[in-house]
């Protein structure tokens, strides 16, 4: 028969990383890919209505928000103010608005363009129908109200 000796420990042979910078890429890709940022900074303070019937957009590229609802800041004042991108505007500069945002997409997708109303839930409907008469000069005629699901 054989002969069975012991000559010493064997060492565990080093783990191979030679594939480790892909296997981080591969997840950093994955990341970079997966992770949405936000495009503006919220300066409205903002608490949504609910609602009983809500819907998710389908294609969130084609939105453009209009924030409206008192300033966060109280140096701003307390009354209701309109937010386009970062920066507050009046319901004037809304047709600019979206001439500017309808140039900056593809031409099949302008027609699709939906214009996304956040308004506070204590915004008079004053305000609400002036953007909406707004919008409608601007021949923006796709418009939703964001809201929170209700209780039934």
């Amino acid at each position: 028969m054989g002969k069975f000796n012991k000559s010493g420990k064997k060492e565990v042979p080093a783990m191979n990383t030679s594939s480790m910078p892909d296997i981080v890429f591969a997840v950093l890709f994955f990341f970079i890919i997966t992770t949405t940022l936000r495009s503006e900074t919220l300066m409205v303070r903002m608490k949504l209505p609910t609602a009983s019937e809500v819907q998710k957009l389908e294609k969130k590229s084609l939105v453009t928000y209009i924030n409206i609802g008192p300033p966060l800041d109280a140096r701003l004042g307390t009354g209701t103010q309109m937010q386009l991108n970062d920066r507050f505007a009046q319901v004037a500069d809304i047709q600019n608005y979206i001439a500017q945002e309808k140039a900056s997409m593809n031409e099949a997708d302008q027609p699709l363009m939906t214009v996304s109303i956040k308004a506070d839930e204590n915004t008079r409907m004053q305000y609400i129908t002036d953007v909406k008469q707004a919008l409608r000069k601007a021949y923006a005629l796709k418009i939703s109200y964001s809201a929170r699901k209700g209780e039934n």
